[in-house]
């Protein structure tokens, strides 16, 4: 790992390095101790990675995939629901928007929080909220209890507000800067898969049948969804840790160093960043189609192929699949060559040539087939494209904290999702059809491409991360605005 190359660097940054290492324990005061000398793989210079990074990354995969396992429980069996309860199929549409409409508003006091007092609260009231709702469903396996399940499902949609913007923070507080794009990938990596197992599950467990039996197969569901976040929330509150004693890279250093701007006054320069605005708008566009698209897959599917029921399910899980290795691949590409824009464009361009490939084939192709190729493509990069935008993000922001900026990406995300999803079902309904409804969202992704080439690539963390940069030792000005706090300057 890079460290300051003269002695004056390294007395300059001792202040700090004193501070936090000496005898400190990781995790000391939290539940469990461990002396940091049997975890520390790297310590050269004033910054140091420990092995213990990756007990708290899987804690945090695992914990996502629980949640996000939730979001598409009902929609990926919308006709089953339909049946059961006696509900229209907007209102399966709700159980998928839910994660969206509260998303919006609790964000601001959820990334609140997270700054104030730091990862592991919120992790664990986003782990608590998680198994609280899960277990509210187990009593909604009756065909009136529809409104029980449905609450239970909105406490579980309310706990994703502490998950979405955690990887890009996660990664900057315990991962070195060769490893930190692919560790936010891996992050994201956890909420995919669970969106993955959303979609297949589902149509395995509960079959087509009696009110009786249906019942009983969302029992199933529901008690194992209950019992698996349960003994997560344990886990996370007897494993996970804040952050470690000593920082992995010079960028997190460096705003160890300062005082980190007020909530609000982040906010406010995160807005006023124009390269950070069309960002955020063209990553809602891309993440808001893909929402529409994976909420209305079973309705889309079954319009062709009436007969392959549980295809809907394990087509939406090829598309995550795919896109999960588009995540790891995207991020090693990014650790290894730093080409953020460059990374962020071609991957956009491509999704956009998906959704086109996808519109012409599910009416014209002729066998659900063609559909495994179409999806497995379109979910590879629309899915990889996830991590790229959040780290993307923390590279044109920096140094504002990287939970608030993936946070209000997310939130955009948001809010484009809930627009597009009853857009794509109206359309999908109407004279237009599917190739319509299809061709509305192709046409936003390529707005949001054209969005996405006009970002000004002001890679700032990469450049604080460079030890030859000459950083001034007070906050201030570098360059297009970019605020560093108290690196030393060269001797």
């Amino acid at each position: 790992m890079s460290s300051p190359s003269t002695p004056e660097k390294q007395k300059n940054l001792s202040f700090i390095t004193n501070e936090i290492n000496g005898d400190k324990k990781l995790g000391e005061g939290d539940g469990i101790s461990i002396p940091i000398d049997t975890l520390a793989e790297d310590s050269s210079g004033p910054c140091r990675v420990y092995a213990y990074r990756w007990v708290v990354l899987a804690l945090f995969v695992v914990y996502s995939m629980s949640n996000a396992f939730q979001w598409i429980q009902f929609s990926i069996i919308t006709g089953i629901i339909v049946q059961f309860y006696g509900v229209s199929e907007e209102m399966v549409d709700m159980t998928s928007m839910i994660y969206m409409i509260t998303y919006i508003p609790l964000i601001f006091p959820a990334t609140f929080l997270l700054e104030k007092k730091g990862l592991r609260l919120a992790v664990i009231i986003g782990s608590f909220g998680t198994a609280l709702g899960s277990w509210i469903k187990v009593f909604a396996t009756q065909p009136d209890l529809f409104y029980v399940a449905f609450i239970g499902h909105t406490v579980v949609a309310i706990s994703q507000t502490f998950i979405l913007g955690i990887p890009p923070l996660l990664a900057a507080l315990w991962f070195g800067p060769d490893q930190v794009s692919t560790a936010t990938s891996i992050g994201v990596f956890g909420n995919q898969l669970g969106v993955a197992a959303g979609f297949l599950l589902p149509t395995l467990l509960v079959k087509n049948g009696t009110q009786e039996s249906i019942g009983k197969d969302l029992s199933v569901m529901f008690y194992g969804t209950g019992a698996i976040t349960g003994v997560l929330f344990f886990a996370v509150l007897l494993l996970f840790r804040d952050k470690p004693p000593t920082p992995p890279s010079l960028a997190q250093l460096a705003l160890l160093s300062s005082n980190r701007e007020p909530y609000f006054n982040s906010i406010k320069k995160l807005v006023t960043n124009k390269g950070y605005i069309l960002l955020l708008l063209s990553y809602g566009m891309n993440v808001g189609v893909f929402y529409a698209i994976s909420t209305l897959l079973s309705s889309f599917i079954e319009k062709y192929f009436p007969e392959n029921e549980e295809d809907a399910g394990r087509i939406g899980l090829m598309i995550v699949v795919s896109g999960m290795v588009g995540s790891v691949i995207s991020g090693f590409i990014l650790d290894k060559t730093k080409k953020y824009k460059e990374t962020t464009l071609v991957i956009y361009f491509l999704s956009f040539t998906g959704m086109i490939a996808y519109t012409f084939t599910l009416p014209y192709g002729g066998h659900i087939a063609y559909m495994y190729v179409v999806f497995s493509a379109l979910g590879f990069f629309m899915t990889g494209y996830l991590p790229v935008g959040f780290e993307f993000a923390a590279e044109i922001t920096y140094p504002e904290s990287e939970g608030t900026s993936s946070g209000l990406l997310n939130a955009s995300a948001q809010v484009f999702g809930i627009v597009m999803t009853p857009i794509t079902r109206y359309l999908f309904k109407s004279p237009m059809g599917d190739i319509g409804a299809n061709l509305a969202l192709a046409s936003i992704l390529f707005v949001g491409f054209i969005m996405t080439a006009l970002i000004k690539a002001d890679l700032r963390r990469t450049a604080a991360q460079n030890v030859n940069t000459p950083y001034s030792t007070n906050p201030g000005s570098v360059g297009d605005g970019i605020a560093i706090a108290a690196v030393p300057q060269q001797a």
